[in-house]
């Protein structure tokens, strides 16, 4: 975990370097400026020689300009290097993150990303910059300290050992005991994230539910789990303090006691007792400030283990060592594929998978709900590899292509249409960053899209909110279908994209198609006949099995399941924006 995450201070070692280097300094003076006050005292003071007063007052106040100065550089130095390392480590996550398969990406909740990417960043940064400054600063204080008391009066320093090992051995049991409760701290973060995250997006539903009172709840719950943790933790850490007192206290009464003997026996000076209380107090600072290290790398080593885990995630997909960089056609082949989403599990979602298409073919895939429709046409753009068996695209095997080049020849409008924060031309420009406006607007002709931007005031400069928010479902559709267009595909993949538009407005886009990109090879998942009824073929899936393959008028004879779908459909009154039969009319008023 630390060598993962200390790769990622970079470009900020020097900073990292001098910090510490700044901080011995600052140390060293001021370790050095009580020596100088015992010598005012003993040597100024008491001897009635004011000379040495200001010789050794000079010092000291040129001593404590050079702790300023070195204090003032150490600050700056390690804030730059604190921050850069917490900008290093999320641009890290948030670039591997866009290197991850589907499968990496079902392994992680959007709410624990995004709680790894904000409050477990800031808690290692938080740490980093403590233990560059006070994990320094508090050890090496602490051992200058006890050698310069040691350097005055080895006896009373022995004083401080004890009070050293007792601590420390307090610190690290306390430490200890809190970690564990930490790592479920943060796992917390992710429930209250995540409860946040789904009722913010679903805020519709909710209040279309009036559901108000339950989300409140259940938040609620997950707020009091977090809280209830976090007691549990600082709970334990709050020993620290009373055990920090108790030492402080015990060392200052062993030490004035013992002190006060020693002066009247001679052996021991006004002015180095003075000087060995300054030592005393910073050792005990020291100390505190160590407490203080061990609370934060409590909370830290969780949140960085966290870290390291998305940072050292490799995708499962790679690319070849040669990888073909051009698709020769769009035809596409899968032979006796097998598919599981956790490979090893034992339950497939595609078995035995065999078929081809030839370029610039339209075909329909139909089936229930879970037959594995999705993940079909996913392996296909390779967003997902096969458990066994090959899948061919240009009559090579998926896995030869470069992925990048693969998908940018490969177009898939997926059944959760994303539209992102910008302008209609902003979105649209996904599909291709240097598309002309006018090229914008012809996809946008193909997927009847351009009607309804029209309307808009500001036309394709209209500002979409971020996820959409103020467009239709069936306008979100039809923009990602015009996104994917301007890629000007060899394969496109439509999975379940029109069903919230009409079926007139379907059969237009489909017949756009089949005139505008003839060579294109489409693959059209739907829920409706309609939709599929005049493509070329149709592929009929059931429990993740191929149960048919062919045209419309083949199908209705000879396959089970498309007649029963096509029944269903048809008897039942057809489509909205289709005639209905009376019976279909009094069972929709029903």
């Amino acid at each position: 975990m630390i060598k993962t995450l200390i790769q990622q201070v970079r470009e900020y070692k020097k900073a990292a370097i001098l910090t510490p280097i700044f901080t011995a300094l600052e140390v060293i003076m001021e370790v050095l400026i009580p020596f100088v006050t015992a010598a005012i005292i003993d040597k100024g003071i008491e001897a009635g020689d004011m000379q040495q007063v200001y010789i050794y007052g000079g010092l000291m106040l040129a001593m404590a300009f050079l702790s300023l100065l070195f204090g003032v550089l150490a600050g700056r130095y390690a804030s730059t290097a604190s921050t850069g390392f917490a900008c290093n480590l999320r641009d890290g996550m948030y670039e591997n993150i866009q290197t991850f398969s589907f499968s990496n990406i079902d392994k992680y909740s959007t709410a624990g990303l995004v709680t790894r990417m904000t409050t477990d960043v800031t808690n290692v940064q938080n740490a980093f910059q403590m233990c560059l400054r006070i994990a320094v600063r508090a050890p090496l204080m602490m051992i200058c300290s006890m050698v310069m008391c040691f350097f005055i009066s080895p006896d009373l320093s022995s004083i401080f050992l004890i009070a050293v090992v007792v601590l420390a051995a307090a610190l690290l049991l306390i430490m200890l005991k809190t970690t564990k409760v930490f790592s479920k701290v943060f796992q917390q973060y992710d429930h209250v994230n995540s409860s946040i995250q789904e009722n913010v997006t679903a805020i519709r539903v909710v209040k279309a539910f009036v559901r108000e009172d339950y989300e409140n709840t259940k938040f609620g719950k997950a707020v009091q789990n977090l809280y209830q943790l976090f007691v549990k933790a600082e709970g334990r850490l709050a020993l620290n303090n009373p055990v920090m007192m108790l030492v402080v206290y015990g060392c200052m009464i062993a030490l004035s006691w013992f002190g006060a003997h020693f002066i009247v026996g001679g052996s021991l000076t006004t002015g180095e007792l003075t000087s060995m209380f300054t030592y005393v107090m910073s050792i005990l600072m020291s100390l505190m400030m160590l407490s203080m290290i061990f609370v934060m790398i409590s909370m830290s080593v969780a949140s960085g283990q966290r870290i390291a885990e998305v940072l050292n995630e490799k995708s499962d997909l790679t690319n070849p060592e040669k990888p073909l960089e051009e698709l020769v056609d769009g035809s596409v082949d899968f032979e006796h594929v097998d598919f599981a989403y956790q490979h090893g599990s034992g339950e497939k979602t595609l078995h035995d998978i065999t078929f081809h298409i030839d370029s610039g073919e339209t075909v329909g895939i139909i089936g229930g709900t879970g037959c594995g429709k999705s993940s079909l046409v996913s392996l296909i753009s390779r967003l997902y590899d096969v458990s066994s068996g090959m899948v061919r695209v240009g009559g090579k095997d998926v896995r030869e292509y470069d992925m990048e080049a693969l998908r940018n020849q490969v177009a898939v409008v997926l059944q959760k249409n994303v539209l992102f924060s910008g302008t209609i031309l902003d979105n649209l420009r996904w599909g291709d960053e240097n598309a002309t406006e006018e090229e914008c607007r012809d996809a946008c002709r193909l997927a009847c899209a351009d009607e309804f931007i029209q309307q808009f005031p500001d036309g394709y400069q209209t500002w979409i909110e971020q996820g959409g928010t103020n467009f239709s479902g069936g306008q979100k559709q039809r923009l990602c279908i015009a996104r994917a267009l301007l890629k000007k595909p060899k394969i496109l993949i439509l999975d379940d994209s029109t069903s919230a538009v009409d079926t007139a407005t379907d059969a237009k886009i489909r017949e756009a198609f089949a005139t505008k990109i003839p060579g294109t090879t489409k693959l059209i998942i739907a829920q409706r006949i309609s939709s599929v009824q005049d493509a070329d073929r149709i592929l009929v899936l059931e429990d993740g099995q191929v149960n048919g393959f062919g045209t419309h008028d083949e199908l209705l004879k000879s396959n089970k399941i498309y007649q029963e779908i096509y029944e269903a459909q048809t008897k039942g009154g057809g489509d909205f924006d289709q005639p209905q039969s009376n019976s279909g009319k009094e069972g929709a008023a029903q």
